[in-house]
């Protein structure tokens, strides 16, 4: 055995291959081995043309030209693995075969073929790549186990690659089984909470065909009410029991009781401390109790909340509570309320009602109080048509309410409209596109007598940036009062420069006031970065307001809607 020796390998390829090649090839991996000899280096330098072959064939270079050369004159040993990867092999044809039940049953089984070759992850044109190939077949049977065909399995595959012509022609079948449908709903780790508490929360009826998409939301249900740690689900994928297969349902449950502080900072609102107390089960029966404390530099407000599980109807009862004091643009407000509220847990399609009794204060600065009253009834509609409701790429959202002040037990009696609309649009593989719009009117002959809390500001973080929290509405001598109406616009492009980080640019328009003729927009434009996170997307921005020839800085985390 020879004495130690040592080298260095620099990998000369193009970024399309030369991270897969350096990760790849022992010969790279191995250079800060200690005890490295001459006949070990020999060997290593001898496999490394083949491995760096194959690395670049499974990024979909099948020709590519490797060279290797080694300067021994030198201290350490210098190596130089040049990989010219060639002309990349696309995919030329695709055939995805369904058999099974699924071929013949219309239109259950052709809506879950037809879902698998939309969805089909390695279309015509595509690099052909190793990783990319076996993602596309696992993704196919889980889109076929997917759509009430619970036991799909991949029955064959082909790739069959022409390293020469640079094409590669992809077939694979699917055997799709038999359609499953929902049988009993079997709960586990129950201890403190019925069973009937946790099946109130499900997306599924015995005897409709499985999805797994309803099963996934049956579980995000479970875990949005706080009562429930963890939840794992699965359907029985025994063919025999395909007309009626159990669901399993296996829960964690949380600890009823939380206390937590916090201290934060908005560019909205700026500094925040917060306190938040909950009991998730204050009568054995699993009502919820809330209780929230947030003092801010521009808000303070204590709030109270009862909330009582889901009926049998997916219907969820609320009874809140609280006060709040606002010092923003020059106009101190006071508020008390007190909410009664039904609203289904539905997160596609969701109604709510509302009643509530507000009292209210505002002092512009300089000016006397003004206090007012209202009895105020709502009834609302949530659309959500998204391919996910916490990071959406596509689809829209869309939400109308309607409600009034009852004359008589308000002040002033008053109507009340607001419609909310965002669409997404993906824009190629890295780019999207994000529109925003919302408007509200109040139905009265004026603002006096109507609280607040029911007219219109705007402007800051998530409405219109580029101008400071609610700095936009109907001027009062110094301060900025709510108006009768009120239009927010938005447009934005986002480049994903990887799947987490992204940059945008944007443009934004609106304002509030107390007539519509004239109704002048204020704008806001500028640029941003953006992170993608569990929680929603987070945005930090630069905008300059067009009318107070400014910059500000905003950011915010989730989705506005």
């Amino acid at each position: 055995m020879g004495d130690s020796i040592r080298y260095r390998v620099e990998v000369i390829a193009p970024d399309t291959v030369k991270g897969v090649v350096t990760s790849s090839v022992d010969l790279v991996r191995w250079q800060d081995y200690a005890d490295m000899t001459e006949e070990l280096l020999d060997a290593l330098a001898l496999e490394a043309v083949p491995q760096a072959k194959e690395a670049a064939a499974a990024s979909g270079f099948f020709s590519a030209a490797v060279d290797i050369a080694i300067d021994r004159a030198t201290t350490p040993v210098s190596i130089t693995l040049t990989v010219g990867p060639g002309v990349p092999t696309r995919v030329t044809m695709v055939d995805v075969d369904v058999t099974g039940p699924a071929a013949a049953e219309v239109p259950l089984g052709t809506l879950a073929i037809a879902a698998v070759r939309d969805g089909w992850s390695m279309p015509k044109g595509d690099i052909f790549t190793q990783t990319g190939w076996a993602a596309a077949k696992r993704g196919a049977v889980d889109t076929m186990a997917g759509n009430a065909y619970a036991a799909a399995r991949l029955a064959s595959s082909e790739a069959r690659v022409d390293p020469d012509a640079g094409s590669a022609a992809l077939k694979i079948a699917i055997d799709s089984g038999p359609a499953f449908y929902v049988g009993d709903i079997v709960v586990q780790g129950l201890a403190r909470y019925s069973e009937s508490l946790v099946r109130n929360f499900s997306t599924l009826q015995r005897g409709q065909p499985y999805s797994q998409a309803t099963l996934d939301e049956y579980v995000r249900r479970l875990l949005g009410s706080g009562y429930f740690a963890g939840v794992q689900a699965a359907i029985a994928t025994d063919p025999a029991q395909a007309d009626a297969a159990p669901v399993t349902l296996a829960v964690i449950e949380a600890a009823p009781r939380r206390l937590e502080f916090g201290l934060g900072y908005s560019t909205d609102t700026q500094y925040r401390a917060t306190a938040s107390y909950q009991d998730l089960d204050i009568n054995g029966d699993g009502l919820r109790f809330y209780a929230d404390a947030r003092l801010e530099t521009k808000v303070q407000n204590v709030n109270l909340r009862f909330v009582r599980p889901p009926n049998t109807g997916g219907w969820q009862d609320a009874i809140l509570g609280g006060i709040e004091r606002t010092d923003i643009e020059n106009l101190i407000t006071h508020t008390a309320s007190i909410i009664v509220r039904r609203e289904s847990i539905d997160e596609r399609n969701t109604p709510a009602f509302s009643v509530g009794y507000f009292i209210n204060g505002q002092q512009p600065e300089g000016g006397d109080w003004l206090r007012s009253h209202a009895l105020y009834g709502e009834a609302q509609y949530t659309w959500r048509r998204t391919d996910s409701l916490l990071l959406p790429t596509r689809g829209w959202m869309a939400n109308l309410a309607g409600g009034a002040g009852v004359p008589g037990a308000s002040t002033e009696g008053f109507g009340r409209v607001l419609g909310k609309f965002a669409y997404w649009l993906p824009l190629g593989h890295s780019n999207e596109f994000y529109l925003r719009g919302e408007g509200g009117a109040v139905l009265a002959r004026s603002r006096d007598g109507i609280p607040s809390v029911f007219l219109f500001r705007t402007g800051g973080d998530t409405t219109v940036r580029g101008y400071a929290f609610e700095s936009l509405g109907v001027q009062q001598d110094a301060a900025t009062v709510g108006g009768r109406y009120y239009g927010v616009a938005s447009a934005e492009v986002t480049h994903w420069i990887t799947p987490i980080w992204g940059v945008a640019a944007f443009v934004d328009a609106g304002n509030a006031t107390d007539s519509l003729h004239p109704f002048a927009l204020h704008y806001g434009y500028g640029v941003g970065a953006r992170v993608r996170t569990p929680i929603g997307p987070f945005r930090l921005d630069l905008a300059y307001g067009q009318e107070v020839r400014q910059f500000r800085i905003h950011f915010s985390v989730g989705l506005s809607f």
